[in-house]
């Protein structure tokens, strides 16, 4: 492997586990798309109603979450998270006619899931919403929460991006977490998170906090204004797949937030 990294892995062990985060990205694209293009087409109204009620009948199991972890599955709060945002968007789309309607189904089953995040995902001590009730830890993903406008008291989520930023923050870097989950070796910064960072400071009325995160993170580019998986928090060495399309999304995404809250 480069710089005789190893192992050296063929495939992926992702494509044999369960990570139901990802319906929660469909359902907010297919969302986004509807809005900005209107109809989505019969057939695609249909398989994006089956998707939700994928979702309504399986949120409950546990899985191996965004970060793919090797561990035994387990009930991430993320991927909680990202199935309460998949079953909003779908009765959003309901209420605009993009799909058959299905909200009081789909309704019920988010409201099911942000009593559980509630009950199960917040810590009182640690201050946040922690990565699975049975690793009271912090993990970047959460920012997602705000990003998708998970519908939390706002102390909360303030709090939380606190948390995150305090514990696992390196200057305007962040790790994912701390633990290792089963892979062998250590781990740089994750760029995504960073600009997830600046993301949610935006959304969270935050702007000046998360402007600045952005004018620290830009220059940590290579030459040619690409991103790498992850960064050396001492040395700025670009780590990890490169370029990293996740890393490019999170900056764009993060840059309209911005703009979008400095227009409010």
């Amino acid at each position: 492997g480069y710089r005789h990294s190893a192992p050296v892995r063929i495939g992926n062990a992702a494509a044999r586990q369960v990570q139901l985060d990802l319906y929660g990205s469909v359902l907010d694209s297919i969302w986004l798309h509807a809005g900005s293009h209107g109809d989505l087409g019969a057939e695609t109204g249909r398989e994006t109603a089956k998707i939700a009620d994928f979702v309504s009948r399986e949120w409950p199991i546990p899985d191996s979450g965004i970060w793919e972890v090797r561990t035994k599955p387990m009930h991430f709060i993320q991927s909680k998270a990202m199935c309460w945002a998949a079953l909003d968007r779908a009765c959003k789309l309901a209420e605009g006619g993009f799909i058959p309607d299905g909200r009081a189904r789909w309704r019920a089953g988010a409201n099911r899931i942000h009593e559980w995040i509630e009950e199960h995902g917040w810590d009182e001590e640690v201050g946040a919403y922690i990565r699975a009730p049975k690793l009271r830890e912090l993990d970047a993903s959460i920012l997602t929460l705000a990003i998708v406008e998970y519908e939390a008291d706002r102390h909360r989520l303030n709090s939380t991006v606190d948390a995150v930023r305090d514990r696992l923050g390196s200057g305007p870097l962040l790790y994912r977490y701390l633990g290792k989950d089963g892979v062998p070796g250590g781990q740089g910064a994750f760029t995504t998170c960073s600009f997830w960072l600046a993301d949610a400071l935006a959304r969270l009325g935050r702007v000046g906090e998360a402007a600045r995160l952005m004018d620290e993170l830009i220059p940590l580019a290579t030459d040619v204004g690409l991103f790498a998986e992850e960064i050396d928090p001492s040395s700025g060495e670009q780590l990890g797949n490169f370029p990293q399309g996740l890393v490019h999304l999170a900056l764009i995404n993060a840059a309209v937030s911005i703009r979008e809250a400095e227009a409010r």
